[in-house]
């Protein structure tokens, strides 16, 4: 039988540890005053939980060095060379090392202490413990460097149970001692602790850090006034007044809280700034992850007692609680807007002014929102900016473009001809325009494509198309090289003498065509190989223009290219669409050939040609 392997125990390096911390766990050395202060709330709650009339305070003292003083459960000499000298082990687990089923407390690591040596290079605890009245005083020394020693005090020191814990600041590290700054960390973490903190400073007045109950939940003489508390607070918080207030309340995981509904558009990119409250101790004020990604319209501020936090104190738990929490609260924003329609239409529209690209994102997904939502939410179509509700009233089949560049490029014919079309080129609105005949029956909705716009465009006649043949071959000419043909058609307004239809899938072959003529080799017949005959642009030029039918009559070939030429680069123009570096030079070489032209013409050369 072999011989048992000899065991050995891992060796901590302290200062490494703490340079962990400071560096990689905590996003700042100012979260140490608050796991000061967590570690005294949850020394509280475990004395209130032997004795439900123990005192309940935590007292901060700033001046040559920083102490903070608990009423909490304190610790015998046994548990403090366990608690404190051993990292990783927590006061608030049970004997077997496993995290205790009772939720009361939010630190559970076993590193709270261990923080301060972030700015401390000494500290000291005394502490006394609560659970049993023999139990005499211990004072426990700890340096940075890993050494500590701890001895037994006097039986008549005089010390209450409880806790009081002093850091000696860090040479460098006086900045976070300052009382001022201390009182500005301690209420930035601390406000809603539901035990009493206070902070005394040189001149000995304590100043309160805790500020309960909160704000959504103390009583107002009336709702007007309620609503005065919680817009001074949106202002205090996040500098802004709410649009709106929406109480927030799961009892399952005891949260409470309110959302502030923006008065202004926030991108969908810009992460929420949710804070988060743990049993009144702040864990986050960017907790993104509260809320689903489309409710970017709302900054909230709750307290919970059933969600978890990360080791580090500083974000949320990502698990099943934090997943039903944040689709109750999606949920109960969702009610709150679906209320609006029935509750506030002018609050609605003010809200949807603002924040229609949530509210459609939403409605993607929601058919009762969107049912109830339709007559309020505005789409860009050949009517002007309008509801579907209202647009599907005037014209039973509606179009789609796929993009805002092919819905700029026909809107002004489009309208005139007499055509619905819905730019579906903005986030979300395709989508939601393609659910139409589901929740308005009789409607439909087509894609729009260049056939269906030229075949809405009035034919020439027959006489007019072949007394123009030679132009129209000319300026197929001018534009085959560009991807594109050429078409007569008569159509309004009479002021656009050309429009440039266009797809997608005209653009990505003309897009292939242009690299495969700029490579070479394997990559060219690759390129070449996916050669699509999808069709092509095409340059409508409208007859019913006067200047049309003169650049049609132009004897001279090359002003007849050139004015072509400019044509297609108007056309260009019209459409909106961010043109290439071949169609810059494109615009540049015809406006320079007209220029030219008409210069010539007028017989104003220079000196020298005259």
């Amino acid at each position: 039988m072999p011989e048992p392997e000899p065991a050995h125990t891992f060796q901590v390096d302290l200062r490494g540890m703490v340079d962990l911390l400071s560096h990689h766990l905590y996003s700042s050395p100012r979260v140490y005053i608050r796991e000061l202060m967590q570690n005294a709330v949850d020394a509280i709650t475990a004395r209130r939980l032997l004795d439900p009339a123990a005192p309940a305070a935590v007292e901060i003292r700033v001046g040559d060095r920083l102490t903070v003083t608990d009423s909490g459960v304190g610790l015998t000499e046994d548990e403090v060379h366990r608690f404190l000298a051993t990292i990783g082990r927590s006061s608030k687990r049970d004997a077997d090392g496993l995290i205790e089923a009772r939720s009361e407390f939010v630190g559970q690591f076993g590193i709270g202490l261990l923080a301060c040596f972030v700015v401390a290079d000494e500290i000291t605890v005394v502490t006394r413990s609560a659970r049993d009245p023999e139990a005499p005083a211990v004072q426990w020394h700890g340096y940075a460097d890993g050494r500590y020693a701890i001895r037994t005090l006097p039986a008549g020191a005089g010390i209450e149970p409880g806790t009081t814990v002093t850091l000696v600041p860090r040479p460098g590290a006086e900045e976070w001692f300052g009382a001022a700054r201390l009182a500005e960390l301690a209420r930035h973490y601390g406000r809603l602790l539901r035990y009493p903190v206070t902070l005394t400073g040189s001149d000995g007045i304590p100043v309160p850090i805790s500020d309960t109950p909160a704000v959504w939940d103390r009583p107002q003489a009336s709702p007007r006034a309620r609503r005065e508390a919680l817009d001074a607070h949106c202002r205090e918080l996040f500098e802004f007044e709410p649009l709106d207030v929406i109480d927030l309340d799961i009892p399952l995981v005891g949260l409470r809280g309110v959302a502030y509904v923006l008065p202004t558009s926030a991108p969908p990119s810009r992460k929420a700034g949710h804070r988060v409250h743990l049993k009144g101790m702040l864990v986050s004020d960017q907790a993104a992850e509260l809320l689903p990604d489309w409710a970017f319209f709302v900054r909230c501020v709750v307290d919970s007692d059933g969600l978890r936090p990360t080791a580090s104190r500083e974000a949320l738990y990502e698990d099943e609680s934090l997943a039903a929490v944040r689709e109750a609260l999606g949920t109960r924003l969702r009610d709150w807007l679906a209320g609006l329609a029935a509750s506030d239409p002018a609050l609605l529209g003010r809200f949807l002014s603002a924040h229609h690209l949530a509210v459609k994102a939403l409605a993607r997904y929601d058919d009762e929102l969107l049912r109830a939502l339709l007559p309020w939410l505005p789409f860009e179509t050949t009517d002007g900016s309008v509801t579907l509700d209202e647009f599907s009233r005037s014209h039973p089949t509606i179009l789609v473009t796929q993009t805002v560049e092919e819905f700029r490029q026909v809107s002004s014919i489009a309208a005139a001809a007499g055509l619905g079309v819905v730019n579906g080129g903005y986030a979300y609105d395709r989508d939601l325009v393609r659910r139409l005949p589901d929740l308005r029956p009789g409607t439909s909705v087509l894609d729009l494509d260049p056939d269906t716009v030229t075949a809405h465009l009035d034919s020439v006649d027959p006489a007019v198309e072949l007394a123009a043949a030679r132009f129209l071959a000319l300026a197929r000419k001018v534009v085959d090289g560009y991807g594109c043909d050429v078409a007569l058609r008569s159509f309004h307004p009479v002021t656009v003498p050309a429009l440039l239809i266009d797809n997608r899938e005209a653009r990505h072959e003309r897009r292939r065509a242009e690299q495969e003529a700029a490579s070479d080799g394997l990559w060219a017949d690759i390129l070449g190989a996916l050669r699509s005959a999808a069709p092509r642009a095409q340059l409508v030029l409208n007859h019913q223009c006067p200047l049309v039918r003169r650049v049609a009559a132009i004897a001279d070939t090359h002003l007849a290219e050139t004015a072509v030429e400019g044509l297609y680069g108007q056309a260009l123009l019209l459409s909106r669409r961010p043109l290439r570096p071949s169609e810059h030079a494109q615009l540049n070489r015809a406006f320079l050939g007209l220029l030219e032209h008409a210069t010539h013409d007028s017989g104003q050369g220079t000196e020298d040609e005259r």
